[in-house]
């Protein structure tokens, strides 16, 4: 049964996890109860050092796919830097996602400044998700990747976006890099759900980005990063033995010849 809405905010605690493909989208659908085809995807799967040279084009590409793959989890598609800097721009993209592929909701960054283009998307039938504290799409202009919430300031700048992004219709709230109290806090002011990553403990669910969880990206782990595989290793091991059975002869072996 496909989840929805109503079906998600009955639920005690949710989890969101990326995809960016059918294969994987097929593999996480019985388990996820939200997959976000997120931006990330121009890190994790075209090798950038940031997520801001993303375009809709790819957004739209991807999230077909993960379509085609996924038929019970509630899909999320980010929407990429530089395609909702005016509420009119960011309904005329929203409106090409809805049309262009099965997604359910949009996601994009920012807080109190958001608020009427969150607001003109949901008047326009668009399910929004919005998205505060450690933004990576502002991580150039910011100097970096900073955890957000560390004083009063901070907090009370977060708590403001979340009621404001709240209050514009917004139907899910993911925070990112925030000290964990303030993260609780937050998830205790607002009646919609919030998804933490790098928040701590007390949102409502979760979401991690498939290769970090998995192990296929290596490079380096972050702190909110728990690893379930190492799959890169494991990845790399097959193909190795792929090939020393080919140079050995083994591969292919009489059952594999027809």
């Amino acid at each position: 049964m496909k989840n929805t809405l109503s079906r998600l905010y009955k639920k005690d605690k949710l989890t969101m996890i990326t995809a960016y493909d059918a294969l994987f989208a097929k593999l996480f659908d019985d388990i996820a109860d939200i997959i976000l085809v997120g931006d990330s995807l121009n890190m994790s799967f075209f090798g950038e050092s940031d997520t801001l040279s993303a375009t809709i084009d790819q957004m739209i590409y991807h999230t077909k796919a993960v379509c085609n793959g996924a038929k019970k989890a509630y899909i999320v598609t980010d929407m990429p830097f530089g395609t909702y800097n005016t509420p009119q721009k960011a309904l005329e993209n929203a409106i090409r996602i809805y049309k262009e592929t099965k997604a359910d909701a949009v996601k994009l960054e920012g807080g109190e400044e958001k608020a009427k283009t969150i607001k003109l998307l949901s008047d326009n039938a668009i399910a929004v998700v919005g998205h505060i504290g450690l933004m990576p799409q502002f991580s150039r202009s910011e100097g970096g990747y900073k955890v957000k919430g560390k004083d009063e300031i901070s907090r009370e700048k977060l708590l403001r976006d979340a009621k404001a992004i709240e209050e514009a219709g917004a139907v899910m709230l993911v925070i990112e890099g925030v000290k964990e109290e303030v993260a609780k806090e937050i998830t205790k002011s607002v009646s919609i759900p919030t998804i933490g990553i790098g928040a701590g403990r007390y949102t409502k669910g979760q979401v991690l980005v498939w290769s970090d969880m998995l192990g296929f990206f290596d490079e380096f782990k972050p702190k909110f990063v728990r690893r379930y595989l190492d799959g890169a290793e494991i990845v790399r091991s097959a193909v190795r033995k792929y090939k020393d059975d080919v140079i050995s002869g083994k591969f292919p072996g009489e059952e594999e010849i027809y």
